[in-house]
């Protein structure tokens, strides 16, 4: 296992999502951000016209104010937020974005809020996974599932959602044969990329499309490691890397240079240079980008020596 510098203490990691129709939502962003600082709250959450989308760490109590303070608008009153235990830092501040989609597809037709696939539950998804007639997909991006996926599922190799709408016309569609007969089933981390893949794909024509309801993280959670069809870890993004069964912490750590997840092996490389580089990104990056990372790197180790978060600007 990798050994990570931690500070010991638990505190609670919420990841949460909505997709509403909402114009209103800049409203939501000074009094999110209040509570948040008052409450010692670390994270993002993102506020966009098709809804919230968030990740946050605290006290328990804590925690349960912010969630408790979304759920009082009934537009969120049947917000699910996924839990889990981390030890040390997962966040180094809290940052709520005004942006213009909460998951980035580019389809702005696409309205999740007013229609998704049919979600099954996790106790339910191993009968999906090995249903001969159901097409799986994994709605992430390569560097996510590069450490983790389904067995038997489909690998759109994109490095970003933005990817995912090409890769349906020029490669999905033509596996549905000519009646359009095939299901699909899809997963995500969490749920958001997936549930609006779903909506994208009734509208693009689709006739049967599945999700995994709460995502890889909430089938991590209830189903036992002995019956599991899970294969690897799965990415997060938050300073854990990744998570196992249980929602336990992974073995995983992350290039900073190219944000792909490296583990042992990696980090024995002669191509790996903390900070810099690693064997995914070795010989990609500038001069001028290799000195910048170079003087990051520098500024984290003395902030790591003062026993300070470096929070910096990303370079």
């Amino acid at each position: 296992m990798i050994s990570k510098e931690i500070n010991q203490s638990e505190v609670l990691v919420a990841s949460f999502y909505q997709f509403i129709d909402w114009q209103d939502f800049k409203t939501l962003k000074l009094e999110l951000e209040a509570i948040c600082e008052k409450k010692n709250i670390l994270g993002t959450i993102l506020l966009a016209p098709e809804g919230i989308n968030g990740t946050i760490s605290g006290e328990k109590r804590s925690i349960e104010s912010v969630i408790n303070f979304l759920k009082k608008d009934p537009r969120m009153k049947t917000l699910e937020p996924k839990y889990s235990i981390a030890y040390g830092k997962t966040f180094y501040r809290m940052r709520i974005k005004l942006k213009k989609e909460i998951v980035s597809m580019g389809i702005h037709a696409t309205k999740p809020a007013k229609k998704t696939g049919t979600k099954i539950h996790a106790k339910d998804w191993n009968q999906i996974l090995l249903d001969p007639e159901v097409i799986i997909i994994d709605t992430r991006n390569d560097y996510e599932n590069s450490i983790g996926s389904f067995k038997g599922s489909i690998d759109p190799k994109t490095k970003s959602f933005r990817e995912f709408p090409e890769w349906v016309e020029k490669k999905l569609k033509p596996l549905m044969g000519k009646k359009n007969e095939k299901k699909i089933a899809m997963f995500c981390t969490g749920g958001i990329r997936c549930e609006k893949a779903s909506s994208y794909l009734l509208d693009s024509g689709f006739n049967e499309v599945l999700q995994l309801n709460g995502g890889i993280l909430k089938y991590l959670e209830e189903i036992d490691p002995e019956e599991s069809l899970w294969e690897g870890e799965c990415f997060l993004f938050d300073e854990r890397v990744s998570i196992q069964h249980g929602l336990i912490e992974g073995n995983y750590s992350m290039c900073h240079a190219c944000r792909m997840p490296i583990d042992e092996n990696d980090m024995k490389s002669e191509h790996y240079i903390e900070g810099i580089s690693c064997p995914n990104c070795f010989g990609t990056h500038s001069e001028e980008r290799k000195k910048r990372f170079a003087e990051r790197q520098k500024q984290i180790s003395l902030a790591k020596k003062r026993n300070e978060p470096h929070i910096g600007k990303k370079f």
